[in-house]
């Protein structure tokens, strides 16, 4: 594989991070149960997409709790975050295949109904979501 499409891999599953993270935090808070989910699904979902490593020489997908920890830790506005991942979706759509649409958007799901099921604030990013990928 070229080194610009692992690079352009990397930078999808960093974004796939700031959607996840924007996710968590549209009721301004993440909570455990949040992150706790994200770590499984990831474990379990996003390291099959592909076999891609970063310059470390781990699974890209990893990428994505990487990105969402370090949002955390600087409070990022979950709006500001949802709309970086937006401009993203537009402008890299060839990236975003049937496979890693559903996944985004099943792994969103998970992530807004690990504590106490979906709230609304979830709900509204989840149907910003579901738009934006049938553009």
């Amino acid at each position: 594989m070229l080194e610009s499409e692992k690079n352009q891999v990397n930078e999808l599953y960093q974004n796939l991070g700031k959607l996840f993270y924007a996710m968590a935090m549209a009721d301004h808070s993440v909570h455990m149960k949040e992150m706790e989910k994200l770590n499984e699904v990831v474990r379990d979902h996003w390291l099959e997409v592909d076999d891609i490593e970063d310059e470390y020489g781990t699974d890209s997908a990893f990428q994505i709790i990487s990105v969402f920890d370090w949002l955390l830790e600087y409070q990022k506005d979950s709006e500001e975050i949802y709309e970086e991942f937006e401009a993203f979706y537009v402008e890299h759509k060839i990236l975003f295949t049937p496979k890693i649409k559903h996944l985004a958007m099943s792994t969103s799901r998970a992530i807004a109904a690990a504590f106490y099921g979906s709230n609304k604030s979830e709900l509204i990013l989840l149907g910003r979501l579901q738009l934006l990928f049938e553009e």
